[in-house]
């Protein structure tokens, strides 16, 4: 019975700090996207862009963000994935992962005009679900900043 109840106790801490981390990061990230509002990614092909402007710069932006769940996380999408069905508990984590690396990648382009052909990829890390791991998702925002003089 005791080990029930610490399992508890340690769920219920697990559960009250990863919300408080994920609304604290995610806060975060509204603040940098609205901070960041007037810059500009544009997903087209070459050919239907022109512009009259000299263009002064062209660089590879990129943005990565490794991010993982907390154990609560884990244990819920564990008992999810026994029963089957989406696995809901880790759509924010996604959410958080690829709007990080999304931020992280306008932040670096600060003084271009704009960023074209911007993509996102993810791969999982750590697929694992045993007792001393938890699943992490490596993501990667690139495209190309447009500076004009």
């Amino acid at each position: 019975m005791s080990d029930i109840i610490f399992l508890l106790v340690i769920l219920g801490i697990t559960f009250i700090t990863g919300t408080i981390i994920e609304k604290r990061h995610f806060e975060n990230i509204r603040k940098r996207e609205i901070a960041l509002i007037r810059k500009p990614i544009v997903n087209f092909g070459a050919k239907t862009w022109h512009t009259n402007k000299k263009i002064k710069k062209i660089e590879l932006v990129t943005g990565e963000c490794v991010i993982s769940g907390d154990y609560f996380k884990n244990f819920v999408a564990s008992l999810k994935n026994f029963f089957g069905g989406r696995l809901t508990t880790f759509e924010s984590v996604l959410d958080r992962g690829r709007r990080e690396a999304v931020l992280r990648m306008r932040e670096k382009a600060r003084g271009a005009n704009f960023i074209i052909n911007a993509r996102i990829e993810s791969v999982m890390i750590n697929e694992t679900y045993g007792k001393e791991s938890v699943p992490q998702c490596a993501i990667i925002a690139y495209g190309t900043a447009i500076t004009y003089e």
